[in-house]
């Protein structure tokens, strides 16, 4: 995207979604960075950062059998509190997350863990149920921290490993999603719900201390600081309709982790039951088995690198139908429920590594907003299957629940198949796209022309009787017309 002169007007509400594809931006850290990326030390605080931030949006989920009995509630009611964690974490996404575009990254970040660290004391104090379900909302609005550092790794890292760079800051942060079940549960039988309140907000003041003094300074790029609020937002939900990549994969991560919410929002219910009857402490170790799809993430980054990013999310969706297969026929069987809730985390991680590769290559200057389409979209997915998996368990047990969760990614794969239909259209894998990429490198080229030469683009149409053809080289008009140019 090229900068505005001095002399032009203030951009408007979609000034800052440049060419697709275009890696450039002022203030993009990866202008100044090195061939080889971000230095490790960074990527490893980015990941733990995001990792113990993003856990508070899980801890309710092992612990609400607790809960019910705590606050007199049934299981309908306890998963609410997933749900609207989940929704204010939507909202945050989408009203939050695209300031990341406009204002210092790491102000910013700091004055939304404080935020959260109110929320949590207020959770772990809550006098009643009402009080809890207001507090969780504040923590989700506030915890899309971790979806502003994000997008600040794919800035510092180089093209031809964003991938890696990514994957390695997002296994970060899935692994505190998968951690946080046992941390939670563990840390509850020991003492009590309330205690992992409060220890989180204890983490969270360290973290933004830590943060503060560690993260580089970046300014936003100028065309992006120019907008209003009212404008960031328009420019947001324009994103969604320029690119057709970020719909689809959206939608694919909405499908993917309302799958992921089904089974993790009623696999406590199973466990606290029989044949089980698990105290809470070993609910929170059988969520250890999940924690072990972490490992992909890096992996998935290496395939996006590679241009693998169509046939592996297939086999995504694949994996992920089979593994509540094998959770509704291993309904007994604890081994079964561990093996699908490896493979259904796996499955889940890959594509949205994949997704957020494809996604960030779409406008160097837009990642947050990217990101935060993205991401809300598939968080209210993640809503839904947070409540629809408590309805389906209430009304048809764990089998009902398993039907749901593989039907999801059925659908998603079903989607899929349209790609192979269209096979022209590669928006949702810009790597293997030369065709397209040249093209828009063209009309780059075309729009940087017009720029520079505004008075040809401009010029009125020749009077009638006076020829448009060039002066011949050589004579005064040809002279002149040099000069104009």
């Amino acid at each position: 995207m090229s900068q505005p002169s001095s002399a032009a007007p203030s951009p408007g509400p979609d000034a800052a979604i440049s060419a697709p594809g275009n890696p450039s931006a002022s203030g993009d850290a990866s202008a100044s960075g090195t061939a080889s990326g971000p230095p490790r030390s960074l990527i490893v605080l980015l990941a733990v950062a995001c990792g113990l931030t993003v856990a508070n949006l899980y801890y309710a989920q092992p612990l609400l059998s607790e809960l019910r009995h705590t606050f007199g509630i049934d299981a309908v009611t306890a998963g609410s509190l997933v749900t609207v964690s989940q929704l204010g974490y939507a909202a945050g996404l989408l009203l939050i997350v695209p300031l990341g575009d406009v204002l210092e990254k790491r102000r910013l970040a700091t004055v939304l863990l404080a935020l959260t660290t109110g929320g949590l004391v207020l959770a772990g104090l809550a006098p009643g149920f009402p009080v809890l379900l207001v507090a969780l909302l504040i923590v989700g609005t506030t915890l899309v921290v971790a979806q502003i550092l994000v997008p600040f790794a794919a800035d510092l890292a180089p093209d031809e490993t964003r991938g890696k760079v990514v994957g390695q800051v997002m296994s970060g942060l899935l692994t505190g999603i998968l951690l946080s079940r046992t941390f939670g549960s563990v840390l509850a039988g020991a003492t009590s719900w309330r205690v992992v309140y409060l220890t989180s907000a204890a983490l969270m003041v360290v973290m933004t201390l830590v943060l503060r003094r560690s993260l580089p300074r970046r300014a936003p790029g100028a065309e992006a600081a120019a907008l209003s609020y009212g404008m960031l937002l328009r420019s947001t939900a324009r994103l969604l309709r320029v690119y057709p990549a970020l719909r689809r994969r959206a939608l694919y991560q909405a499908a993917m982790f309302g799958t992921f919410s089904v089974f993790w929002t009623t696999i406590s219910f199973v466990l606290t039951s029989e044949p089980f009857d698990y105290a809470q402490w070993q609910v929170g170790l059988f969520a250890l088995a999940g924690a072990g799809g972490a490992l992909v993430a890096p992996l998935a980054g290496r395939w996006a690198d590679r241009g693998l990013v169509r046939p592996m999310t297939a086999a995504a969706f694949a994996v992920a139908a089979l593994s509540f297969g094998l959770a509704g026929v291993g309904r007994h069987s604890i081994i079964a429920l561990g093996a699908a809730a490896v493979l259904l985390d796996m499955a889940v991680q890959t594509t949205l590594i994949l997704g957020q590769q494809v996604i960030y290559r779409l406008d160097g200057q837009a990642r947050s907003r990217l990101n935060s389409a993205f991401m809300a979209t598939f968080f209210v997915g993640g809503a839904v299957g947070s409540q629809a998996g408590s309805y389906a368990y209430h009304a048809g047990g764990w089998t009902a629940a398993a039907a749901l969760g593989a039907a999801l990614p059925a659908l998603a794969l079903l989607y899929w198949t349209t790609e192979l239909r269209r096979p022209r259209d590669r928006d949702h894998d810009r790597d293997t796209d030369r065709d397209r990429d040249s093209a828009t490198d063209r009309d780059r080229d075309r729009a940087t022309d017009r720029d520079s030469a505004p008075d040809l683009v401009k010029a009125e149409p020749p009077a009638p009787g006076v020829s448009s053809s060039p002066p011949p080289p050589g004579s005064p008009e040809a002279g002149r017309a040099a000069a104009d140019r």
